[in-house]
């Protein structure tokens, strides 16, 4: 089947009904236009809520290197071992498990890095003497005293806060990239506007995500209990340690 031609004479004429014409074509504008600021929008967003929430992450894993009373491998994450004159991370070059609720268990990939693993440990701010028999090494958590609940506390609040000051700087360089597209008169003072209400409702929502978890560790902290269970300490009071075993 022919491929319906439009003779050139057609498309140079002038339109019947100019004034329709032009309505169409304003019309085609400005829908481009809408489509355009919409990309923008969603591009300062997407990339706001992204970085919003890999603080969030950030902010878990940080609570999780915190020694609390119970034993998660997540204490060492942090540690870096020197092996074969370069700084590895302890996870990458041993396995750690955790034989009971009180101790760690780190059995290396590579026997001759026992002493460097060691070292990383001694020298770490844990507060745990490791015990190398040659073959593995054994870590076990001694019950917390009040004072060290008191500076571990310190230790989660100064996080969560760190936390919190990284949503306020994302909220900044977005508010940023709205301004600079303003000036650049790709949108208009009333979508930056919007744009700002949303990015202001973003952030709350993920400080208040901030405050959950840090109100999970806190009383983590506290009362020594699972964070399953967290919601059982409500109605005790900060004064009692209360600890409480999760099956």
């Amino acid at each position: 089947m022919a491929t319906p031609t439009i003779p050139v004479r057609s498309i140079l004429q002038p339109h019947p009904n100019p004034s329709k014409a032009l309505f169409f074509v304003r019309g085609l504008l400005l829908l481009l236009l809408e489509k355009s600021v919409e990309a923008e929008k969603s591009v300062i967003a997407k990339d706001a809520k992204g970085r919003m929430e890999k603080t969030i992450e950030t902010v878990r894993q940080n609570f999780n290197s915190v020694r609390t009373g119970r034993a998660n491998p997540a204490m060492l994450d942090k540690i870096e071992v020197e092996y074969y004159g370069s700084p590895v991370s302890l996870k990458s070059v041993a396995q750690i498990s955790t034989p009971d609720a009180s101790s760690l268990l780190v059995q290396p990939y590579d026997k001759s890095s026992l002493k460097a693993i060691e070292k990383a440990i001694v020298g770490s701010d844990l507060g745990m003497t490791p015990n190398n028999d040659g073959e593995v090494i054994r870590l076990t958590l001694p019950q917390l005293t009040s004072e060290r609940k008191k500076e571990l506390l310190k230790v989660v609040a100064k996080q969560a806060e760190e936390g919190k000051v990284a949503l306020r700087n994302i909220r900044r360089d977005a508010l940023k990239a709205c301004e600079k597209l303003e000036k650049e008169k790709k949108l208009s003072e009333d979508i930056v506007k919007d744009l700002s209400s949303d990015l202001q409702k973003l952030t709350e929502e993920y400080m208040k995500k901030i405050d959950a978890v840090y109100k999970q560790k806190e009383k983590f902290i506290i009362f020594g209990i699972c964070h399953s269970r967290s919601e059982m300490s409500d109605s005790l009071p900060y004064q009692v340690v209360v600890v409480m075993v999760c099956v």
